[in-house]
């Protein structure tokens, strides 16, 4: 939807302020309501009609803000993501140690997607095998890329502490980081996969990250080495 800077004349004509502001509400109430009927009830319990009555609007009108349910979705969880990658970008600025700095750093995902693991799982599947038009699947994506590059950041930042540095260290931390995101996933896909039952996410999540991290560390000599000889 276009904003007011868009529009030269906007400010000099109240009925079309008065239109973008009706817009934007219907918007706000399609959103609010369909992130309120997937919290109760669940995605795949919840119907167009249920979330257009609960907005007050019509049901044409819900598909003018977007297509289909799963966009719908999609809206709403790209925005628990990114609450939940800020929270983890705020928190592991707080921790020297790599290994804890990218832990709490996804971690903080972990814990967002525990309040309603079925709908996260529907979010997963939406982003991995959505339509490639559809802006609100490209939007999550670009998060799973900024949550990589957080990720990146800290073990990269932990190499030069430790006076490795260079393209090859840019390119394993990213690789690194890549890796970590592929753990969280699987984790995050867990209650529908039925994969090792018993085990406690937190903890195997950590575990991962652990091993990941001090992998990627302990290669650093190798690293340099590659490095100084190219």
């Amino acid at each position: 939807m276009a904003g007011l800077s868009e529009y030269p004349d906007a400010k000099r004509s109240p009925t079309r302020g008065r239109r973008e502001r009706s817009m934007q509400d219907k918007q706000l109430r399609i959103f609010s309501a369909a992130a309120a009927l997937f919290t109760e009830r669940g995605f795949d319990a919840v119907g167009t009609q249920e979330i257009a009555e609960r907005a007050d609007v019509a049901v044409g009108t819900v598909f003018r803000y977007a297509s289909s349910k799963a966009e719908l979705l999609l809206m709403v969880y790209n925005r628990e993501l990114r609450d939940a990658i800020y929270t983890g970008v705020r928190a592991s600025a707080e921790a020297a140690d790599p290994v804890e700095s990218v832990n709490v750093l996804v971690q903080a995902v972990l814990a967002s997607s525990a309040r309603n693991p079925a709908n996260v799982i529907a979010y997963q599947r939406e982003l991995l095998f959505g339509s490639a038009t559809d802006e609100h699947r490209t939007a999550g994506l670009a998060l799973v890329g900024e949550l990589e590059d957080a990720i990146a950041s800290r073990l990269i930042a932990a190499a030069r502490s430790a006076g490795a540095d260079g393209e090859p260290v840019l390119r394993e931390g990213q690789r690194a980081a890549r890796t970590v995101f592929a753990a969280l996933a699987l984790l995050l896909a867990g209650p529908s996969t039925g994969a090792h039952p018993g085990a406690d996410p937190i903890e195997e999540l950590r575990g991962q990250v652990t091993q990941i991290v001090r992998g990627f560390l302990a290669t650093l000599p190798s690293t340099i080495e590659t490095y100084q000889g190219d």
